[in-house]
């Protein structure tokens, strides 16, 4: 009798599992380079220098929002746009980033648009901040949200 019990549970258990939905809220929207590369390590060394500033700002940002700061790791950024503001080799540049922030267990939180000024000293200077996208956060982590997740800031 007990065994037939415990095949019954186990039955009962694995046909819930297979029948409910699975959620999962960690990020999976990023690119997976698929190998390594000159620009590549380029570009990673760059965000590696750039994470900080992102960082700030994204706090800044979701200051008024969340409990938790959210944090944007340097794969969690994809490079949109770079250029030079002055001439050619001139040391004046732009970079336009997108970035997916995310609290605890990269659950994240919206997807934001950062563009930076970066000039000789190093000085990096955020000049236009868009928020373009929030995520709902899970039930067992409403208790981070102060306000609703919207709007811009330029």
């Amino acid at each position: 009798m007990l065994m037939i019990r415990v095949i019954i549970a186990v039955v009962l258990t694995v046909t819930l599992s297979l029948s409910s939905p699975l959620q999962s809220n960690a990020e999976a929207s990023y690119r997976v380079p698929q190998e390594d590369s000159e620009e590549l390590r380029l570009q990673d060394m760059l965000l590696n220098f750039l994470t900080p500033y992102i960082n700030d700002a994204v706090r800044d940002y979701y200051r008024r929002l969340l409990v938790e700061p959210p944090l944007v790791y340097p794969y969690f950024v994809n490079v949109v746009d770079s250029m030079r503001i002055n001439e050619f080799r001139g040391f004046n540049l732009s970079i336009t980033l997108d970035v997916t922030p995310v609290v605890g267990p990269h659950i994240s939180v919206g997807e934001d648009r950062l563009t930076f000024q970066i000039s000789v000293g190093p000085e990096v200077k955020l000049v236009n901040y868009i928020h373009l996208k929030s995520y709902e956060l899970p039930p067992h982590w409403q208790n981070i949200v102060k306000n609703m997740l919207t709007g811009n800031k330029s």
